[in-house]
């Protein structure tokens, strides 16, 4: 899969891509992800890509006409071109799946300073915010977009690692442990120390229930419970999460 981003601020993608899960991607051409910089498509002899706003108002905007030779610079038939904006659709686990399975390419436009010309939207498909707040810019959430993508794809890590994730199936993750086995009187749940796989399996898809339903109450689908899962949940709202 390759990713394309278009920004003011290469070596701020750079330094991220160059660490850790993504880094290993790129090295075993899992995905490819490629920097442009929007400053070599600027107008006039400064490389400019943002001006005043037309009526008055503080800050900068980006100009319509750099961006759109930067998305063409790279656009193909399989592309797929987002803009992060706080205006965009939100971005979620169920967005990362999808666009992992059915894109091939996408590039993505980093949002700047007080916006951008308005015009840009005619030449990308959607807009994708990350949340409800505002950012300085939009590498932040591009590089947000591109890992959580990115993780997914196969034999970037074990399948098994991300299929139990938060928002995987409509629930949060399991607690989970390390050593020490004790500390300061707190103790690694016993069933997770016994070896025994069915029981850790209960217990595990039990703290994703709990967790949910403690957390993040309006996650929970209870027509995917099976019906064991349904009378823990119950259990759970008789005791108020306890």
């Amino acid at each position: 899969m390759k990713f394309s981003i278009i920004t003011l601020f290469p070596q701020l993608i750079n330094a991220y891509i160059s660490e850790s899960i993504i880094k290993r991607a790129i090295e075993k051409n899992k995905i490819v992800i490629e920097i442009i910089d929007l400053r070599n498509f600027g107008i006039n002899s400064h490389n400019q890509v943002d001006d005043y706003q037309f009526g008055g108002g503080k800050g900068m905007v980006l100009m319509v006409e750099p961006v759109v030779k930067a998305i063409n610079s790279v656009k193909t038939a399989d592309s797929l071109v987002i803009l992060t904006s706080p205006q965009g659709k939100t971005w979620n686990q169920k967005l990362a799946n999808q666009y992992r399975v059915q894109e091939k390419h996408l590039i993505i436009v980093c949002g700047h300073y007080e916006g951008f010309d308005e015009r840009i939207l005619d030449y990308v498909d959607l807009e994708i915010s990350i949340g409800d707040y505002v950012l300085t810019g939009g590498e932040i959430a591009s590089l947000i977009l591109i890992d959580s993508i990115a993780r997914l794809v196969d034999g970037v890590i074990a399948q098994e690692s991300h299929q139990n994730d938060s928002f995987e199936n409509d629930l949060l993750d399991h607690p989970v442990y390390t050593k020490p086995v004790e500390f300061e009187n707190k103790v690694v749940p016993q069933v997770l120390l016994s070896g025994h796989h069915a029981n850790i399996e209960k217990f595990r898809q039990q703290g994703r229930i709990k967790n949910t339903y403690n957390k993040r109450p309006d996650l929970l689908k209870e027509e995917n419970l099976s019906i064991e899962d349904l009378k823990y949940l119950q259990e759970l709202k008789n005791t108020k999460g306890e």
